[in-house]
């Protein structure tokens, strides 16, 4: 699936990995919505590189159906979704003996449930067209137990699932699950902040291999891939 003169749409797309996708995916021709809760910074991004900036919660299922409308209104059907969108939970990081339900709920909504919500919305359009993407980004949290991640690890585990059942309920579409790998971005320094800079990934190249995951139809609907593995 060729990005150039797709539709795409972003959540979490105001920093980080995010944002290194909505710049990768416009410099190769894609029509690229973000999504964020951070007005200033969706204003910003969208004077600077022109892309389409709604201002969202993806973990409130009532603005689902606000996303897609502003979205599909001013782009056009979305041809990809990226669920990029994500939460820890509290910080600093504790064990799930120690977490609020609230928290966990919040980690649950925002990385999984929310992603479950947007693609349902956006199912049905790309299944009308007889094309679509799905592409749920992951965590090497969701295969491995590290102390103090146990609420963002059970929803990144959550999510590689989502994505298999929808590989098998939705054979029409492209489905993928990508683990980026640790990467030097606020939400790692938020987690790990005595981790050193020089250690991670860069999110503009990670974002260079996601999006050649997404063009590479040797990738099939319902992989599971680790992005610092692409060449």
């Amino acid at each position: 699936m060729e990005v150039r003169n797709k539709t795409v749409l972003i959540t979490g797309g105001t920093r980080g990995l995010g944002l290194a996708l909505a710049i990768e995916l416009q410099a190769r021709g894609a029509r690229v919505g973000i999504v964020g809760q951070h007005i200033g910074r969706l204003q910003e991004i969208a004077a600077q590189l022109g892309v389409l900036a709604i201002r969202a919660d993806v973990g409130d299922k009532d603005a689902i159906h606000k996303i897609v409308g502003e979205a599909q209104a001013a782009l056009g059907p979305i041809d990809i979704v990226i669920h990029n969108a994500s939460t820890l939970g509290a910080t600093p990081l504790r064990g799930l003996l120690d977490s609020d339900c609230e928290d966990l709920e919040r980690v649950l909504a925002v990385n999984l449930v929310g992603p479950f919500r947007l693609s349902k919305a956006l199912a049905a359009g790309m299944l009308v067209r007889g094309q679509g993407a799905l592409v749920h980004i992951s965590s090497d949290a969701a295969l491995d137990n590290y102390p103090s991640w146990g609420a963002y690890g059970v929803s990144k585990a959550a999510l590689d699932h989502l994505s298999r059942q929808w590989a098998v309920e939705l054979p029409q579409l492209r489905v993928l699950a990508i683990d980026p790998g640790e990467m030097n971005t606020d939400m790692h320094r938020e987690a790990l902040p005595d981790a050193d800079p020089s250690t991670l990934a860069n999110p503009t190249e990670i974002a260079r291999r996601i999006v050649r995951i997404i063009e590479d139809e040797r990738y099939a609907s319902g992989s599971r891939m680790r992005a610092a593995e692409v060449v």
